[in-house]
């Protein structure tokens, strides 16, 4: 069998541990290192690179932040967030891994380990995805993990995440184009049963009428013109795993039937053919769209969006949740300093007030494109408000986010968001800055699942 190209680091202070992986390792890795102590963490990860590191919980370090491995995962994340990162645990410490997994560990080890466990799950970090997957799994668009912040709203939602990920419920995603729904999908996925299998990614709105039933649920041979061979569709494809239908508002009303279908008999039958297939999927959904106006309207069918809403996230703007600027920021300057091997290391002062005060109608997305430009222009080491180039802010009413264009309902829900957003969540002020009393706000907020 040929070697992965995945490049190891194990940290460990146990030199019997060190000296089996030593052994066992390179039998199935291309390049493994090796270390006694975290201490030396920061110098080799910057002189060999490694795709994945496998590290041990517990130190015998001066290190009083709590245990130790998170604390080394927390530093290994802050500067190289593509790194993945095993944990190496005794029994005992199995809470603890869980945690760091909540923190961004791919998965952890119990000491005494099984070899092939072993090898298996660090190809799987390095592939991003367990090697059962590896031909069927189609990764997020984005490789970052959820950055959760210290704001209400996020904590909300991260709340919500941490129940429901190890079920099987149907979510819903919804939010504004670049807030990361594809990241909260991708983050549900990893925290539930199925993290080892597939998750398969489909923009539902860019399938075309005619390949739309061709594209999930595949087709036989001789279906239709230039059907040559048999096609696997996407929901065979993310069997065991989870199914991410993103955009899921843009399909045309006379194909949601087709896929309400598949939904309810959790079967599917391939173009051309007659035969059932049985699915095991997790389903997750998203859209920047409010499919509630669409089905009032007739635009999305009532039956389909109550399959698809047994759990309801919404992601607020970038705007509404400020303490996460700068942190995503700094991510992104790390990510694109590696890539583009620069020397950019932070934000200056002025630079981070710069991007506190912009109104992302981006998001998420557009802080990502406007850091990966200033890393490429910048000339230091630090980032000055002078290498950002950012659209002039709008006038306070486009900051409220309302254009003028939107039907009543929307215009209220974000004008109490944008309130919401800017008193901090302090219902009293949000009440009295929108000339309405507290009950009547209770009623708004939770109408518009905010």
């Amino acid at each position: 069998m040929a070697k992965s190209k995945a490049k190891i680091l194990v940290v460990d202070d146990n030199s019997g541990i060190r000296a089996a992986l030593k052994v066992l390792l390179p039998l199935h890795f291309s390049q493994v290192e090796l270390i006694p102590s975290p201490k030396e963490l920061v110098t080799k990860m910057a002189d060999f690179r490694p795709d994945v590191v496998l590290l041990d919980m517990n130190f015998h370090t001066d290190i009083n932040t709590g245990n130790e491995g998170l604390y080394w995962l927390s530093e290994i994340k802050k500067r190289t967030p593509d790194t993945e990162v095993v944990l190496f645990t005794a029994y005992a410490d199995i809470a603890l891994a869980v945690e760091g997994m909540k923190r961004g560990a791919f998965d952890f080890i119990v000491k005494p380990w099984e070899n092939e466990k072993l090898v298996e799950t660090l190809k799987a970090a390095y592939h991003g995805r367990s090697k059962e997957a590896k031909e069927a799994a189609v990764a997020p668009s984005s490789s970052l993990r959820m950055l959760w912040g210290k704001g209400n709203a996020m904590s909300a939602v991260r709340k919500t995440m941490e129940k429901i990920a190890p079920t099987d419920a149907t979510v819903l995603i919804t939010g504004e184009n670049g807030t990361g729904k594809d990241v909260l999908a991708g983050e549900i996925h990893r925290m539930s049963e199925r993290a080892l299998r597939p998750m398969v990614c489909v923009d539902a709105g860019a399938l075309t009428e005619t390949l739309f039933e061709s594209e999930l649920f595949g087709h036989v041979k001789g279906a239709f013109t230039d059907a040559h061979s048999d096609h696997v569709g996407k929901f065979e494809q993310a069997e065991g795993g989870t199914l991410f239908l993103d955009e899921i508002g843009n399909i045309p009303l006379h194909l949601q039937a087709k896929l309400l279908r598949a939904i309810q008999n959790r079967s599917i039958t391939r173009v051309g053919d007659t035969k059932a297939i049985p699915i095991d999927i997790r389903l997750i959904c998203a859209t920047n769209k409010n499919l509630e106006k669409m089905v009032r309207d007739g635009e999305f069918r009532e039956d389909l969006y109550y399959r698809i809403n047994t759990i309801h996230m919404h992601l607020p703007a970038l705007r509404e949740r400020p303490d996460e600027i700068v942190p995503l920021a700094e991510m992104f300057i790390a990510r694109y300093s590696e890539r583009y091997r620069r020397t950019v290391k932070g934000l200056s002062d002025d630079a981070a007030e710069t991007l506190k005060s912009h109104y992302w109608s981006g998001n998420i997305r557009e802080l990502q494109n406007c850091m990966e430009k200033a890393v490429i222009l910048a000339d230091g080491e630090t980032l000055t408000s002078c290498d950002i180039e950012l659209p002039q802010n709008r006038n306070l009413s486009s900051a409220s986010g309302i254009t003028g264009n939107e039907t009543l309902e929307e215009t209220e829900e974000k004008a109490i968001r944008a309130a919401m957003a800017r008193f901090g969540g302090n219902l009293s002020m949000v009440a009295k800055s929108l000339s309405i009393s507290r009950p009547t706000l209770y009623a708004k907020l939770k109408k518009y699942n905010i």
